[in-house]
């Protein structure tokens, strides 16, 4: 299973320098996890910077993976993830997410730089 982080959506979805490395695990519609923090984050920033219509179509392609509702269970681990680390809440959120359901987090957020189970590019 794979897990595209916040920023591989973003860089994705823009067309960035890194936006093919996000397109295998993003393709993998089957293979891939999307916590819903993630679908916050694109869309609170794709409706800042582009507009409703950008953040419309990008929830569409982000709800073609399996979508992982934050409960109880997923919030208390985040929170020992987060104080473990030090990493801040949706961080937290994304990698507890990813351990529960064995994902790889694809990523170019520098928190996750050097931590288990990530793949890491940098911006």
């Amino acid at each position: 299973m794979n897990l595209v982080d916040s920023s591989g959506w973003l860089a994705f979805l823009a067309d960035s320098a890194n936006a093919e490395k996000f397109a295998e695990p993003i393709q993998d519609i089957g293979n891939l996890l999307v916590p819903s923090i993630v679908i916050y984050e694109v869309t609170e920033v794709l409706m800042r910077e582009k507009g409703a219509d950008s953040a419309i179509v990008a929830q569409a392609h982000l709800q073609q993976g399996s979508v992982v509702d934050l409960t109880a269970s997923l919030a208390c681990n985040a929170a020992l993830i987060s104080l473990q680390f030090s990493l801040p809440m949706a961080d937290s959120i994304i990698l507890a997410t990813a351990r529960k359901y064995n994902a790889v987090v694809w990523t170019q957020d520098s928190d996750f730089e050097g931590r288990e189970g990530v793949i890491f590019f940098p911006a």
